[in-house]
């Protein structure tokens, strides 16, 4: 079931039609510092629900052991998504150094009425989104064909690398932070041993570094929608982007969860088209310099999304998990 979000104050429509999807890991991301900024958060039609306080440019990513999120949540979109809204005559409060930062509260207005109803963020270093102010918006039910989930076998087709133009890079940092915190707590301590490839490119060093040697290692390896059951004691396993559902093996392998789109990349790499995004080539012809795979630097998980995945997770409780997650810089 869809929604359509309108205005507590007039009813006036503030949205088009969204579906909901899952919260994107790198939703509270701080990732560079480019005037352009990072792109949209979500695709367009969209809309997730955000549980936690929204990340402001001037937060400090310490953590200590978090609460359970509330049950309730901020509604977050592309900002391309609302309707009949202004900036607030005074915007210019809560501006950051390139854009908006919506450290002031709500910015935008309703144009019929003038009662607040939304936060436009999309200074630099940070997601572009909109949130709803919960209080000042009511949510209309609609039929959506979108909002029926997209089969498995299509989700992982759709993949992400870190040499993508745009947010490729941020995204990865983002998931490879995330999944790291996931392999720690799996881990129980004991060292990891990767497949060669991109799993051993990418997590290896990060696994070798913070997990002990002493303890017998497990094993990992990647399950999902085409794959064998792995023989392993933890199975890197893909999220669904719609529903948040993760893949869950037949096996005894423990689920080892990340973005669907870095599991297609990780899983099946190389296997990217070259045809260009809109248009098309001449039949037979390939661009002569294809994307890389792979980037060819080491590309850094982000620090804060690891230590601030481990807070929230059941075994940040066990001390050698807090001595990783302390152990971990933050940038």
């Amino acid at each position: 079931m869809g929604r359509v979000f309108t205005c507590a104050g007039c009813g006036a429509v503030l949205t088009g039609p969204l579906s909901r999807v899952a919260l994107p890991v790198h939703a509270h991301q701080r990732y560079g510092n480019e005037k352009a900024g990072i792109p949209v958060l979500l695709a367009a039609g969209t809309y997730a629900l955000d549980p936690e306080l929204p990340v402001r440019p001037w937060d400090v990513p310490t953590v200590r052991e978090a609460p359970p999120a509330p049950p309730w949540g901020v509604v977050v979109m592309a900002p391309g998504d609302v309707r009949g809204v202004e900036l607030r005559p005074d915007w210019s409060y809560g501006t950051g150094c390139c854009g908006l930062d919506g450290g002031g509260g709500p910015n935008l207005a309703c144009q019929s009425c003038g009662l607040p109803v939304a936060t436009r963020v999309d200074d630099c270093s940070v997601w572009q989104v909109v949130e709803l102010a919960a209080e000042a918006v009511r949510a209309v039910f609609v039929e959506l064909p979108a909002d029926r989930p997209r089969p498995w076998a299509e989700v992982v087709q759709e993949t992400v690398s870190p040499s993508d133009p745009g947010a490729g890079e941020a995204t990865w940092a983002a998931a490879t932070g995330v999944v790291l915190a996931h392999l720690f707590a799996a881990s129980g301590g004991a060292p990891v041993t990767v497949p060669d490839g991109p799993l051993g490119q990418y997590l290896r060093p990060y696994l070798d570094r913070y997990l002990p040697p002493g303890l017998p290692p497990r094993t990992l390896a990647p399950a999902g929608p085409g794959l064998p059951e792995p023989a392993t004691d933890l199975a890197l396993v893909p999220v669904h982007p719609q529903t948040g559902v993760v893949w869950q093996p037949l096996s005894p392998a423990v689920p080892v969860p990340v973005a669907a789109g870095v599991w297609g990349e990780l899983v099946h790499p190389g296997e990217r088209t070259r045809l260009p995004v809109t248009g098309g080539l001449p039949g037979g012809v390939e661009r002569d310099d294809p994307l890389s795979p792979h980037a060819p630097w080491r590309l850094r998980p982000d620090g804060s999304l690891l230590r601030s995945t481990l807070a929230r997770l059941p075994a940040f409780r066990e001390p050698w998990l807090r001595a990783i997650h302390d152990a971990v810089p933050p940038y």
